[in-house]
């Protein structure tokens, strides 16, 4: 095997739930965002530079069942992580305010994050359903439940002169003016 390959094998390959992908990708967000503030002076090009992989590996590392709450859950864990690096002034008005301010200014990297997200799920999804099919055709099934043989339609039913009611009911008779 190429060495890429085997140091590839040596990461970890955890399988998440979907809350377990969103509580690590909000986790590492906020964790970052707080060395990043301490490190580097809360640098929006370093958190989103970091956000990046954070999006990657989240959407790597959920379960296959799970696939679709990766885009979902790295959104969110952006705007948990940029709390701590958004500044804002005292108060609550202020922090909100810098908070929606942090979010508009670097939507780019929000979206990008979402689209990697995006990306590597909507891939994995594809593998795994493919994977599954090959799966089946190898055991001899068809990927379905077997549909039993429909059965053959029915004659029409013939009407009978005079006969205007419906099959097992007797005529009532019409009350005249």
């Amino acid at each position: 095997m190429p060495p890429v390959l085997l140091a590839l094998r040596r990461f970890p390959n955890p399988r998440l739930t979907g809350i377990g992908a969103g509580l690590f990708a909000a986790l590492t967000m906020f964790v970052l965002a707080c060395l990043d503030r301490l490190l580097f002076d809360s640098s929006e090009l370093v958190y989103g530079l970091l956000f990046l992989p954070v999006s990657a590996l989240t959407a790597l590392w959920v379960r296959p069942a799970d696939l679709v709450t990766a885009p979902i859950s790295v959104p969110i864990a952006f705007a948990v992580g940029v709390f701590p690096i958004s500044g804002g002034s005292e108060g609550f008005g202020g922090q909100v305010m810098a908070l929606v301010t942090a979010l508009a200014v670097h939507a780019g990297w929000l979206y990008g994050g979402t689209l990697i997200a995006g990306l590597i799920a909507s891939v994995r999804k594809v593998l795994h359903m493919r994977a599954r099919q090959r799966y089946l055709l190898a055991q001899g099934r068809t990927g379905g439940a077997e549909k039993a043989p429909r059965p053959a339609p029915r004659a029409p039913k013939k009407k009978v002169a005079g006969a205007g009611a419906p099959a097992g009911r007797a005529e009532r008779p019409r009350a005249s003016r």
